[in-house]
C-alpha cells in the first residue's frame, strides 16, 4: 500500500484534459455573440443611434415626420466612386435648399445654437423629406473634412451638374440680355472660384466657364465660399478652353482677358455693353500663351505700385462690377 495522503482518482472517470484549464463543455461555450456596436450605449454608434432615437421622439411630439416616414439615410462617400459633397455652413446650406438642389441627407450637431437660419433649413428640410440626422460635433468635424467651419449644419449633395458653354449664351438670350461670361484658365483654388461665382451672381452674369483639366472644379469648398451662389449661377465645363473661347466669339462675344500688363486699362473698356467674356488666369502664372492670344483684347486694372497683383477672385469681382456699373449707367 502506498504511504502517500494524495487522494486517489476514481476508476472509470477522467480528469481535467489538457488544453480545457479545467472547465466544462458549457463553461467552454461563452456568453454569446458580441452585440452590435449600435447596440452597446458606449460605443460612437451606440451614441449616434440614441441621438437619432432623441430626435425622432422629438419630431414626434412636434407633429414633424418621423424618420420611419423618411427616406433611407445615406452615409459620407466612402468610395471614389461615389461624388457626392457635402456643402457646410448656414447660409451655403440654407441657399442650397432654397433653390431646390436634391440633397439627400442634413446634418445637424446635437445642441446646435438656433437662429432663423437654422429654423428655415430644418423648415425646408423637413418638408421635403429630406432625412435629418442628428450627430455629435467631433463625428460632423470628421464628416466635413479639417480646417472646415460647418457652424454645425451640413448637407450631402450629389456631384455637380455642369453646363455646356453653349447653355451660357442660350440663358442670356432667354433673359434678353447682352452675355456677361467669366472663364477661368488655370485657376486651382476652390476659394477662388467661389468667390467667382459668388461676384458672377451678384453682378447678373449668365454663367461661368471652367476648363475640363488642370482647373478646380465646384466642390464642398467652392460651394461654402460662394455662400449658396452655386446654386444659382450654372457653371459649364469645356473640354479645351481656347476652342470654347473661339466659339464664343464666333457667336459675337468680345473676350477680354486680365493681366497686369495689358494693352488697355478698365477704364477704357468701351464694350461693356455688348456681349462680353472676362478670362481670368491661374493664381500664379496668370494666363496661358494660347489663351492670351485667343483674347480679342488683354485689360489689365490700376492698382496702386505698391500692390502687386490682385488675386483671381479679387480681380473677376472688381472687372464685373465695371461691367455692371457701365451697362446700367
Amino acid at each position: 500500500m502506498s504511504s502517500s495522503n494524495k487522494p486517489q482518482r476514481p476508476r472509470g472517470k477522467k480528469g481535467a484534459t489538457k488544453g480545457t484549464g479545467g472547465k466544462n463543455r458549457r463553461s467552454l461555450e461563452g456568453k454569446g455573440p458580441t452585440p452590435k456596436a449600435e447596440d452597446r450605449a458606449w460605443h460612437p454608434a451606440g451614441q449616434r443611434k440614441a441621438a437619432k432615437d432623441r430626435l425622432e421622439a422629438a419630431q414626434a411630439r412636434s407633429g414633424r415626420p418621423t424618420q420611419q416616414q423618411q427616406p433611407p439615410r445615406h452615409r459620407k462617400p466612402t468610395s471614389a466612386s461615389d461624388d457626392s459633397e457635402l456643402v457646410t455652413g448656414r447660409n451655403a446650406v440654407l441657399e442650397a435648399l432654397r433653390t431646390r438642389i436634391p440633397a439627400t441627407t442634413l446634418y445637424v450637431a446635437a445642441r446646435i445654437e438656433v437662429d432663423e437660419r437654422v429654423r428655415e433649413i430644418l423648415k425646408l428640410a423637413t418638408s421635403r423629406g429630406i432625412p435629418v440626422l442628428e450627430v455629435m460635433r467631433p463625428e460632423l468635424d470628421r464628416l466635413s473634412g479639417p480646417d472646415t467651419v460647418h457652424q454645425g449644419i451640413a448637407i450631402k449633395v450629389p456631384p455637380y451638374q455642369y453646363a455646356h458653354p453653349s447653355d451660357l449664351l442660350e440663358r442670356a438670350r432667354k433673359a434678353k440680355q447682352p452675355a456677361l461670361l467669366v472663364a477661368l484658365d488655370g485657376v486651382t483654388d476652390p476659394r477662388n472660384l467661389g468667390a467667382i461665382i459668388r461676384s458672377a451672381a451678384a453682378f447678373g452674369a449668365h454663367g461661368v466657364i471652367v476648363p475640363q483639366r488642370r482647373s478646380v472644379g465646384v466642390t464642398a469648398a467652392a460651394w461654402r465660399t460662394s455662400a449658396g451662389a452655386a446654386a444659382r449661377t450654372p457653371v459649364a465645363i469645356a473640354a479645351n478652353l481656347t476652342r470654347a473661347l473661339e466659339d464664343l466669339k464666333a457667336e459675337g462675344v468680345f473676350v477680354i482677358g486680365l493681366d497686369g500688363d495689358g494693352d488697355m486699362s478698365l477704364h477704357e473698356l468701351e464694350l461693356a455693353d455688348g456681349p462680353i467674356a472676362i478670362v481670368v488666369g491661374s493664381e500664379g502664372k496668370g494666363l496661358s500663351r494660347l489663351v492670351a492670344e485667343t483674347c480679342d483684347a488683354i485689360v489689365s486694372i490700376p492698382i496702386t505700385a505698391a500692390t502687386e497683383s490682385l488675386n483671381a477672385g479679387i480681380a473677376a469681382s472688381v472687372t464685373l462690377y465695371e461691367v455692371a456699373r457701365r451697362r446700367t449707367a
